[in-house]
Parts: C-alpha cells; sequence; structure tokens
C-alpha cells in the first residue's frame, strides 16, 4: 500500500523520467588526471547531445583512481565546455568545508553559468581520518553537525529568508542554486523531507537501506519553497552494451572494484580491465559481499537494461534516475550512455 492509502498507482515509464549521470573522473592505468578531465568532458558533451538532464560530479579524496577531489573546479569545466545540460556536486561533502566557501564557490558558478549548477550536498567526509586530518575537518566529527553547516549555507545564499550571519557571500547571496541532500541511510532522507528539498540516493553503493529511506523521505516531506510535492533521484550502477555477454564482461570491471573496496585496497584503478572470469580472484564470501553491495547494478544489451530499468522504477518510484558506469574503457562507457540514452525517446 502506498502512503495516500491507495494500492495501485500508475506505474512510471523508463522514456517518462529524466536521465543523468554520476562521474567520479576516473583515472585507469596508464593514464593520468588530465587524460581523466578530458574523458569526463567528452563524456559530458555527449551526454548533452543524447538529452540527459544533469551531469554530476562526486567528492573524494585520497583515491588514486579519482580524481574529481576538486568538485567545484572540475564542475565548472564541464559546464564551461557544455552548453545546456545542467552541472552539479554528488556531491560536495560539506563537514569537509567552511559554508560559506561553499556558497561563495557555487555562487562563482552560478553567476557564471546561469540556471545549470546544482549543489549536492552529502554528510560523509569521502575520505578516510588520515585525510580529514589534512582537509581541517574535526576528527571527533560522525556529521552529526550537518544540520546546522546546512542551515549556515543556506543563510549565506538566502539570508532573507533563513537568517543572517553577519558575512555576505558575494557572489552567493540571493541567486538560485538548487540544494540537494545525498544519502545513503534515513539522516538525510528525513532531513531533506522535513525542510522540503529534494533527495538523492545513493543505492549504487548502498543498495540495503534504498526503500526505507524513500519511504522516509517520502512520509516526513514537508512543502518548501523549493519544491511543493517529494522529488527524489536514484543512483544506480547500469552497464549496456550490444550483447547481455560483453556487459557481464565489461561489469566484471566493477565487481574488481568494490572486491578491492572490501579488502581495503581501493588501487590505482577506479575500473580494473575486465576479466573472463572473477572465480580466481575471489572467494565466496567475498562474491557474496560484493553481489550484496551491487544488489541494484544493471547490465545487459538494450533490451536487458531497459526491462531491468523498468522494474528498479516500479520497485522505487523514482522521480529520476542517476546513472553511473564503471567501464574501463572509454569509447565503451560513451557507448554504454549511448544505448541508455535511447531508452529516454521511445516508449516501452
Amino acid at each position: 500500500m502506498f502512503e495516500d492509502g491507495t494500492t495501485h498507482r500508475q506505474q512510471k515509464q523508463v522514456h517518462d523520467v529524466p536521465f543523468s549521470i554520476l562521474d567520479l573522473a576516473p583515472i585507469v592505468a596508464g593514464s593520468t588526471a588530465a587524460q581523466s578531465f578530458s574523458h569526463t568532458l567528452d563524456l559530458a558533451r555527449h551526454a548533452e547531445q543524447w538529452g540527459y538532464h544533469r551531469y554530476w560530479l562526486a567528492e573524494h579524496h585520497n583515491m588514486p583512481g579519482v580524481a574529481s577531489s576538486a568538485t567545484s573546479l572540475i564542475i565548472g569545466y564541464v559546464a564551461a565546455g557544455t552548453n545546456t545540460i545542467r552541472v552539479g556536486s554528488g556531491g560536495i561533502m560539506l563537514p569537509n568545508h567552511a559554508p560559506l566557501v561553499i556558497a561563495e564557490q557555487f555562487g562563482t558558478l552560478e553567476s557564471m553559468y546561469p540556471g545549470r549548477i546544482d549543489l549536492g550536498l552529502g554528510r560523509a567526509p569521502g575520505s578516510d581520518q588520515l585525510t580529514a586530518r589534512a582537509l581541517r575537518r574535526g576528527l571527533d566529527s560522525t556529521g552529526q553537525d550537518f544540520p546546522q553547516l546546512l542551515s549556515e549555507l543556506r543563510a549565506y545564499l538566502n539570508p532573507a529568508a533563513f537568517g543572517t550571519t553577519g558575512v555576505r557571500a558575494i557572489p552567493g547571496e540571493g541567486l538560485n542554486i538548487p540544494l540537494w541532500l545525498l544519502g545513503s541511510s534515513g539522516f538525510s532522507a528525513q532531513l531533506a523531507g522535513q525542510l522540503g528539498l529534494p533527495f538523492a540516493f545513493a543505492s549504487h553503493f548502498a543498495p540495503d537501506y534504498l526503500l526505507p529511506a524513500l519511504e522516509l523521505y517520502r512520509n516526513s516531506f514537508r512543502p518548501s519553497e523549493a519544491l511543493d510535492k517529494p522529488y527524489v533521484m536514484v543512483g544506480v550502477n547500469a552497464i549496456a552494451a550490444d550483447t547481455d555477454e560483453e556487459a557481464r564482461w565489461l561489469a566484471t570491471s566493477q565487481e574488481q572494484q568494490f572486491l578491492n573496496l572490501i579488502r581495503g585496497v581501493p588501487g590505482q584503478l577506479q575500473a580494473p580491465v575486465p576479466v573472463d572470469s572473477m572465480d580466481s580472484l575471489w572467494n565466496e564470501q567475498e562474491k557474496a559481499m560484493v553481489r550484496k553491495m551491487l544488489h541494484y547494478s544493471i547490465t545487459g544489451d538494450k533490451t536487458t537494461v531497459q526491462d531491468k530499468l523498468q522494474s528498479f522504477l516500479n520497485e522505487t518510484q523514482a522521480d529520476e534516475l542517476m546513472i553511473t558506469a564503471h567501464v574501463h574503457n572509454h569509447q565503451a562507457r560513451l557507448h554504454s550512455y549511448e544505448i541508455m540514452a535511447e531508452m529516454m525517446k521511445q516508449s516501452l
């Protein structure tokens, strides 16, 4: 039964919801951050042509395979190289930064690229404790001060609505920069609902709490000047290829990445070279752990991916899908997103 008391609701179709892209600007073996940024811009330009709605970059630190650490800079780079697609953060880890700095940075971006900038905010460090020290982030922080940091940020952007701090964010003050809360648990889901903000859930790496978090967000939602009803974007790993077999082969890069993650050795590759079989690389326990983390991961040819995305949409009733594809080869990654773009333009 749905929260409004009904047992049936018109199902959203894949071609009815916007598709967006989450990019970590991966650095593959033998490559450089410069090449990674070139690939990011190339993908963003193609995404704009194919009709994707937004292109978000994620903040991570101390990860040799991820080049998006200076997130606001690469957002500006992508926005400068495109014309219409929305560009933003998925997300900025607010506890790593002074809210004033984020207000000024995104005020600058919005002033340069008006009407195209999103500010997605998370409360995790995006790093380990040693890196947190280097970032000057409070080592005793658990993210519980996130609501206060968010309140301060909103005051810099809109002092008329949220009160003045006595310090002005120039540029930033008075600009319409959409704020999103990102999460992988119920904390940000409930906070986003209470504040009437759009919510993005990271089911692409934290699937367990997806449905409870969406229910919590929708049930706690209070209309605001930003939104009059809940708006959910859900992250999903999706890899498409010309055949199911090729897609499964490409997806072994993703499986290796998550295997390294649970082993605590992220390594150089954001998306390792695909392998014909994972059997010799993991044991049964590791296989089960990786498969659990990748529960909401979709691979296959166009028909397979379309069917699975429709099932995922039926389950979540998401308003928008944010696709991330951990594919080693740049051309194969482009082709994967191109195949999925075709789904936005046709009826099932």
